[in-house]
């Protein structure tokens, strides 16, 4: 099967979040399985972009309102990632360092898509299926079934994978005139509550959709930003589908980034030497409990009130517990973990940043991870975790749900609760230091959580399936 892959993110070409790290694995794992998988993505200004070497495959325009968009496909020569890579470029429209937060995103992203259809519609022989991630690449779908410049392409089948409904693509009505002619008979589907939708837009013109985990996609019916109706509509060609991790990036056996290694039927010592040496470089006391946070610092992310809870469990347990937080996002959420760092800078660390190599020493050195979100689809961290015999502490909700027990549950190995709120993350925390003195428990947790197989190679069957449908 011919499979091509639309994307804004893809690791490690460019990350913000979970999206990046699916799109740079499954493809791979599906072309490990002898399917002929590729992803496009726009050129973003990377360090992987100057670090490797490309050829110019395709050269064309686009004309949105009278204005001609020359673009340029570029093929990566390099086959580190398993699968075939293409960027899409466009002089100051694509070409920029951050993936988002431009203030023309709508239309920056509506020119990748019609360059993508344009290229496509190109090609000799095409996909079997077209794979588009996220409203970033929403409009696809709908453009293949009713845009009058691309009906080559109407027979190729679609699916969308929502990797969070929150983010929609919202447009005003005005921006119609970028949009290639289509058939003003379907305009409808362009449309949710008055405004163009591109998330919306594409659940109703998408074949299949799936969302990243099986409870997320139940949530999605009555919390959604407002496409809980749509969601009930299309619920018959809905999937979710759990996310898998790379085994080959998340191998604490092999990972490039650990100073030591470690298999999981022989935990102990490389998770003490992994913590000794990062407590050490952060003047910790490797004989305390070590929490992390790695994440995103957004109320999503639980990010605004988590702050207020490892405050106050400093002060509950008298600091005999060692926190370090790696991350980005609110300046205001920002302002109160750095806050922390002034009043325990014996016990607290602060990393305001995107660092792939302290992530996963985190991972393979930490006790227990937190994760207290208010909306997970999937999440990959707990998934890291488990890998790396770290016990993620977790609100019920999304994928977290679906993939961590709590331990005093039957066959349980994390720490569970239900509410986003101070009191449920300290309760939790106070668990997880009741549960750090019983040794042995805590390592016969460690053995079941990395006997757990959270791979793509499962996943990457389902999403087979959904194709084949």
């Amino acid at each position: 099967m011919n499979i091509l892959h639309v994307s804004a993110e893809c690791f490690p070409v460019a990350k913000v979040g979970g999206l990046a790290d699916v799109v740079g694995a499954l493809p791979k794992y599906q072309t490990l399985m002898g399917h002929e998988a590729k992803v496009v993505m726009p050129m973003h200004k990377t360090n992987f972009l100057f670090k490797n070497e490309w050829e110019v495959v395709h050269k064309s325009q686009v004309i949105s309102d009278g204005q001609i968009h020359i673009f340029t496909i570029i093929k990566a020569l390099n086959h580190e990632l398993g699968f075939e890579l293409f960027c899409v470029d466009v002089h100051g429209l694509l070409d920029r360092e951050k993936v988002y937060g431009y203030d023309d995103d709508p239309f920056r992203y509506l020119i990748f898509q019609l360059a993508v259809l344009e290229w496509l519609k190109k090609w000799e022989f095409i996909p079997d299926v077209v794979h588009v991630h996220d409203h970033h690449a929403g409009l696809i779908p709908f453009l293949m079934k009713h845009g009058y410049d691309f009906v080559r392409l109407k027979q190729i089948k679609t699916i969308l994978t929502i990797h969070n409904a929150q983010y929609q693509g919202w447009m005003s009505k005005d921006n119609l005139k970028y949009f290639p002619a289509w058939d003003e008979w379907k305009t409808g589907m362009l449309f949710w509550r008055d405004q163009i939708n591109s998330l919306a837009c594409a659940v109703k013109c998408a074949d299949r959709v799936s969302t990243v985990s099986p409870t997320y996609m139940k949530q999605l019916s009555f919390e959604s930003n407002g496409l809980e109706d749509l969601f009930l509509q299309e619920f018959h060609k809905c999937k979710g589908i759990i996310n898998g991790i790379d085994e080959e990036v998340w191998d604490p056996a092999t990972d490039k980034h650990l100073p030591v290694h470690f298999q999981k039927n022989k935990i102990q010592p490389g998770k003490k030497q992994n913590k000794q040496l990062l407590c050490e470089h952060f003047g910790f006391d490797a004989e305390l409990p070590l929490f992390v946070f790695i994440g995103r610092m957004v109320d999503d992310k639980g990010g605004d009130i988590l702050p207020f809870a490892i405050e106050q469990a400093f002060r509950l347990h008298q600091s005999k517990m060692n926190v370090i937080v790696l991350g980005s996002g609110n300046p205001e959420i920002e302002k109160a973990f750095a806050a922390l760092a002034e009043h325990h800078p014996q016990h607290y660390r602060l990393s305001i940043s995107y660092n792939e190599p302290l992530s996963h020493r985190l991972y393979a050195s930490a006790d227990f991870l937190l994760m207290p979100s208010r909306v997970e689809p999937c999440g990959l961290n707990q998934l890291y975790a488990l890998r790396y015999g770290t016990i993620p502490i977790v609100r019920r909700t999304g994928g977290l749900n679906d993939t961590v027990v709590d331990f005093g549950d039957a066959g349980g190995f994390g720490i569970c609760f239900n509410q986003s709120t101070v009191e449920d993350i300290i309760h939790s925390i106070n668990r997880a230091l009741d549960l750090f003195g019983r040794k042995r428990e805590m390592n016969a947790l460690r053995k079941k959580m990395m006997n757990i197989n959270h791979g793509w190679h499962e996943s990457a069957k389902e999403y087979l399936e959904l194709y084949q449908q």
